[in-house]
């Protein structure tokens, strides 16, 4: 692929933008509302990873989920080597990130969080930028699948832009990633405030720890929540309701104590259409709740 200099990023960026639908008449009919008996669901926007952001952000507003955890995928081009990525992220104006945020906000959607995965070949000017990036767009928090290495590397740039990283485990217990509760207290010992944990109860579960109790002694430190289901021992995942997650006590959890974390669906099972299929997650959140 060819290099495109900073004018003509800048141009390609902003004429995305620009032609994209206008969402206060797209949307007039009213705005979404997924806030249940003081719970905040929501959804991480990589469950619409078939779709454009546009798409994405109608799915939504037609499900009626009113948070968004925003997948850097939906705003990066596809089939950029590492290096085009990095020229990406570096130079792309902040007008771009900007009027993207614009698009969540007039479709009356809370954009919550970025998910902006720092790993060990970032530049510290790429750990950066994604600070900048989570800014322009109005986000509150960063959310990234990291290696633990990374850690002392984002911390700094946390505490300069006074914003919290929450770092997301997965079931694979390897070296240098998140999958254990000793994952997440190792990576934050001796850190700022600003690091904390983004705790995936799907992949917790599958990894044979107990989210409940987790949740219960770190609540303080969660800056949202990813809600999928699956079975334990490194299971599959599945519809929710049919895995051994504890979906409903962790959300009952949230409701009874009044703690203000956002429970993000992320919609990763093989199913149908992608917005029947996290509608039916909505619904069983929903439910749990006795919404």
């Amino acid at each position: 692929m060819s290099k495109l200099s900073r004018r003509e990023w800048s141009k390609l960026a902003i004429s995305s933008i620009a032609a994209a639908p206008l969402y206060s008449e797209i949307f007039a009919a009213g705005k979404p509302n997924s806030k249940i008996k003081g719970v905040q669901i929501g959804a991480q926007s990589y469950s619409f990873r078939d779709r454009g952001l546009d798409e994405a952000i109608k799915g939504f507003v037609e499900i009626g989920l009113s948070s968004c955890e925003l997948f850097s995928g939906h705003l990066e081009p596809k089939g950029l080597d590492r290096a085009g990525m990095r020229n990406w992220r570096l130079t792309t104006p902040m007008q771009f990130f900007t009027l993207t945020g614009e698009k969540f906000k007039t479709a009356g959607i809370d954009l919550y969080a970025l998910n902006y995965s720092f790993r060990e070949d970032f530049t510290d000017e790429e750990i950066k930028r994604g600070f900048e990036i989570a800014k322009a767009l109005g986000a509150r928090a960063i959310t990234a699948s990291s290696n633990m290495s990374t850690v002392k590397r984002i911390d700094p740039f946390a505490r300069q832009y006074k914003m919290r990283v929450g770092l997301h485990n997965h079931s694979n217990i390897k070296p240098n990633e998140f999958a254990t509760p000793d994952d997440f207290s190792k990576a934050m010992a001796g850190m700022s405030e600003y690091i904390c944990i983004n705790l995936d109860i799907g992949h917790f579960t599958a990894a044979n720890f107990d989210a409940v109790d987790f949740l219960n002694k770190n609540h303080d430190k969660i800056v949202a929540l990813h809600i999928k289901d699956r079975k334990r021992n490194q299971g599959a995942n599945v519809p929710f309701g049919q895995g051994d997650t504890p979906i409903k006590p962790v959300l009952e959890l949230l409701m009874k104590n009044k703690w203000k974390i956002p429970a993000n669906i992320e919609y990763e099972y093989n199913g149908s259409d992608t917005l029947t299929e996290v509608k039916r997650c909505y619904e069983f959140c929903r439910k749990a709740l006795g919404g």
